[in-house]
């Protein structure tokens, strides 16, 4: 009976095992440092780190790309200093996206978004007292009241409109010389994400939808921590004159497969910006705007050899 007992329950715990995979584990252990300062002391101790001065990272640069370094915990120093026995310099993140990659880029937003959020929210919005993070620092809690604040993201929806043939692209002011991309705007409050797709695009182009469907989504730390939700959408027949809100845009067109195509390469067409001929250019493979233009041409690749 006893010899039964242990089978089973060893098979018990191997199936127990084989439930908790790999990636529950890590989940759970997550959350333990997130709401255990003493698991999260412990784990400091061994534990690897990125820095930051303001909210610039330690980044090193190795042939066409960053390199982020993975640290142990170090004594301070002036950052000069940190630099040179460090052989990597503090770059602001947004000039960095370029030449990162996937794994570090989506842990350096995650740090960014932190800190900044860290620094804005010192004082409880109700007692106005300092607040105290815990070691984690997933939050923030007023000593007075025991208010707790905890980091959000505020979303934004981001949508690929296409006329079938071609997708609209457009640009605002403050995009380096030749950048387009999809259209973006922040989800007003009681707004389902469906509704705030068709506002933006009718406010920012003078367009209106006939149907759209959901691509996937980002943690974007610019300029304040977003949750990026992508969409493709489809004008409705015979309305595609475009009519450029100024006060959101600076410009918007329609691009063609080819042109588009040519722009991924790194080859775009060269387009008029005021009075400069300028080559267009999409944005970087880490933004989930890139996601949805390359979706995009593969779906177009894909219709024109089922025709």
């Amino acid at each position: 009976m006893s010899l039964y007992c242990g089978i089973a329950l060893k098979r018990k715990c191997l199936w127990c095992y084989r439930l908790l995979s790999t990636y529950v584990a890590k989940t759970r252990y997550l959350f333990e440092l997130k709401e255990d300062d003493d698991a999260c002391k412990k784990a400091q101790q061994t534990g690897a780190f990125y820095l930051f001065h303001g909210l610039a990272p330690l980044l090193r640069t190795a042939e066409h790309q960053y390199l982020v370094p993975r640290l142990s915990l170090l004594a301070s120093l002036p950052k000069p200093e940190m630099e040179t026995e460090l052989r990597g310099s503090f770059i602001e993140l947004r000039k960095a996206l370029f030449k990162l990659n996937s794994m570090d880029s989506s842990l350096l937003f995650t740090a960014q978004a932190l800190l900044r959020w860290h620094d804005s929210h010192q004082f409880c919005s109700r007692s106005g007292q300092p607040t105290k993070k815990n070691v984690a620092g997933s939050k923030r809690v007023c000593p007075s009241n025991k208010i707790i604040y905890y980091p959000q993201m505020a979303p934004v929806v981001i949508v690929l409109v296409s006329d079938g043939a071609r997708c609209l692209l457009a640009r605002q002011s403050s995009f380096p010389k030749g950048l387009y991309s999809a259209l973006a705007g922040f989800c007003d409050i009681g707004e389902r994400i469906e509704d705030a797709v068709r506002r933006e695009v009718a406010e920012e182009v003078g367009l209106e939808l006939e149907s759209l469907q959901y691509s996937a989504s980002q943690h974007w730390p610019f300029p304040n921590s977003s949750l990026m939700i992508a969409c493709h959408a489809t004008v409705k027949p015979g309305q595609t004159e475009i009519q450029v809100n100024l006060r959101e845009l600076e410009a918007a067109a329609w691009f063609s497969h080819d042109e588009v195509v040519t722009a991924l390469r790194g080859k775009g067409r060269y387009i008029q910006q005021q009075n400069e001929p300028i080559p267009l250019s999409l944005p970087p493979k880490l933004a989930i705007a890139h996601h949805l233009i390359k979706e995009w041409v593969e779906k177009q690749a894909c219709s024109s050899l089922s025709a």
